[in-house]
């Protein structure tokens, strides 16, 4: 019961207990139960709304990803310097990495500037960081399984040679 009703809050946070209750065939206090638990034992952690940047109205928001390579230190690993970084409130989202380099770090700003300046001021700077390289996103076009677009509008035109 559990899987399934951690899939439904992903698909949807809005679903109440009611609603999962019918869909997977269980009495609606245990999957409140359910719900109480996954919560206090932090497996949900949060609710949120996936929010398409682009049809919001105002100023755009600047997303960059940014691969970091790092020192580990010594009796805390990776953990102290991930921790410096995920504390600053432009970082959205940084996880621990195999392959090339060690961390993901993704954040937001209002404009490419000043998300060159965080890179340049506050992020390369700190004692543990050897090298960073950041990907600025261009355009999203599905997020935790959610496509932004219904279909590729092609607007070109066609030139008959």
């Amino acid at each position: 019961m559990t899987k399934k009703i951690v899939e439904l809050l992903e698909k949807d946070g809005r679903y109440t207990a009611e609603q999962i209750a019918a869909m997977i065939g269980e009495d609606v206090q245990a999957v409140a139960d359910c719900i109480k638990k996954l919560e206090n034992d932090r497996v949900i952690v949060s609710y949120g709304a996936l929010i398409n940047d682009d049809k919001l109205e105002g100023d755009a928001i600047v997303t960059a990803l940014i691969e970091v390579k790092i020192t580990p230190q010594e009796g805390q690993g990776y953990y102290k310097i991930a921790k410096e970084i995920y504390l600053y409130p432009q970082v959205k989202s940084c996880y621990l990495m195999s392959g090339g380099f060690d961390l993901t770090v993704i954040i937001e700003g209002n404009t490419l500037k000043e998300v060159a300046i965080f890179v340049a001021e506050k992020l390369a700077p700190i004692d543990g960081v050897i090298g960073t390289a950041t990907h600025f996103l261009l355009q999203k076009y599905k997020e935790n399984g959610v496509e932004f677009e219904e279909g590729y509008k092609d607007d070109r035109e066609a030139v008959i040679l």
